[in-house]
């Protein structure tokens, strides 16, 4: 359920009465020319700080270098104020315009992955951590340091225009999207409940990107839900340990877990109306016995479970713990079943959507398109759940990869092609001085 207090309900229904008819951009601060040679002018830099980024990845919520330079360069710029480690080591700046307006935020995130990187490049990750109590190597494998970069540059060109821009803009460079360690909370709900959107010029709607290995430089988007709710599961079996060669003088977990693992996946084939909304559930675990010859006393599993439903997400919950307590009990075992609800629905606010495909269209040509929608999950929807929000994409397809050999996010082998870098800056500032103008007009 979304959650408004009565001030947002109130100011987004005065916002979605304002008609945005105008999808050119104005002669003065708004006009592409002025946004496209601002924008060139920190490609450099840019590029720069991703490569530095890049090569010194930190892990969720411990992003102290990136935040330290993430924040040094806004009090550069002369922000108005820069607040330090929101929700352990996030970084918020204010940008206040010449001229009186509303508010905006524009989100990056700054942490990277336990993944070994295994593309050559000069400014390769080289980094090793702690995590979850063994050693890893560190990796930017999604993206996160382009999406910091990319809101960097885009604080440079805004506080260049700053007389001209009416309202205030919300930077947040945000921590741990990918989940905080275990027993630490952390990301996008913990910055809010720290006070990301709220205080003394309260955002009225919030801004994001994410770069993907899609067609170079495509921008993508479209209205309602784009990326799914994302849950995690806990089984555990429990059957009775015996010797390997009686398995009748037991009861084996292992079977039990194996056609458990069949029976989850018919859940979204069979148990659910696929002409409603999309599932998956995905087993990535199972644990149990120490030697082939014996029988263990429990198995244990864990995965993940994505919808676009709140209503399909509780039946899969429902008929997902009736079908592995069922399994359990008919073979003489017992089960375990706990789900996690870690992430809702990323879903982009209608009115703000439909407010700035126009111009995003405009601006961009033919290189705007209508996205689809992912199973990938992003804590981006947090802020949605409290404010009308807009989630995009930014293809970084590198050069001479053919789209089907392109290695997904999250993979050893994700590159970026830094000569995309430059429109991220482009549509995260046309995106905030848009919804400015427009709400002010």
């Amino acid at each position: 359920m979304r959650i408004l207090c009565a001030t947002v309900r109130v100011a987004t229904a005065l916002f979605s009465t304002i008609l945005f008819s105008t999808v050119a951009l104005s002669e003065s601060t708004l006009s592409s020319e002025t946004i496209r040679s601002s924008a060139a002018r920190v490609e450099d830099k840019v590029i720069a700080w991703r490569r530095d980024i890049h090569e010194h990845p930190e892990l969720s919520n411990r992003e102290v270098r990136t935040a330290a330079l993430v924040a040094e360069h806004l009090r550069a710029l002369g922000f108005d104020e820069v607040r330090t480690e929101v929700g352990h080591t996030g970084v918020i700046g204010i940008l206040k315009g010449g001229l009186p307006g509303p508010a905006v935020a524009l989100r990056a995130d700054m942490d990277a992955l336990p993944v070994r990187e295994m593309v050559d490049l000069p400014f390769a990750s080289r980094v090793r951590t702690t995590y979850g109590g063994r050693e890893v190597s560190v990796m930017h494998a999604c993206g996160h340091d382009a999406h910091t970069a990319i809101l960097m540059g885009t604080a440079e060109v805004l506080a260049g225009m700053r007389a001209q821009i009416p309202g205030t803009v919300r930077f947040i460079f945000q921590p741990a999207e990918e989940g905080p360690p275990e027993g630490e909370e952390g990301g996008a709900s913990l910055l809010i409940k720290e006070g990301a959107l709220a205080g003394p010029d309260a955002p009225g709607a919030i801004f994001g990107l994410h770069v993907a290995p899609a067609p170079a430089g495509v921008v993508s988007g479209r209205s309602g839900s784009i990326m799914a709710a994302s849950d995690s599961f806990f089984i555990k079996i429990t059957g009775s340990q015996t010797h390997g060669a009686m398995p009748w003088m037991g009861v084996d977990p292992i079977t039990i877990a194996s056609q458990v693992v069949l029976a989850l996946q018919t859940i979204p084939s069979r148990q659910l109306d696929i002409t409603r909304s999309a599932a998956v559930i995905s087993v990535g675990a199972i644990n149990g016995g120490v030697r082939g010859n014996i029988i263990p006393n429990e198995v244990t599993l864990i995965g993940t479970i994505r919808t676009f439903d709140k209503q399909v997400q509780k039946n899969l919950h429902e008929r997902m713990r009736r079908v592995v307590k069922g399994i359990a009990e008919s073979s003489g075992a017992t089960a375990e079943v706990e789900i996690d609800m870690l992430m809702p629905v990323t879903h982009n606010d209608p009115e703000l959507t439909r407010a700035m495909t126009p111009v995003l269209r405009n601006y961009f040509g033919d290189a705007w398109v209508e996205g689809g929608f992912t199973m990938g999950a992003e804590d981006f929807a947090f802020y949605q759940e409290k404010i009308p929000g807009m989630f995009v994409s930014l293809g970084v397809l590198p050069e001479g990869t053919p789209l089907d050999k392109a290695a997904p996010n999250h993979s050893p082998f994700f590159q970026v092609n830094e000569a995309e870098l430059v429109k991220g800056v482009e549509m995260m500032t046309l995106l905030a001085l848009s919804y400015l103008q427009q709400t002010a007009d």
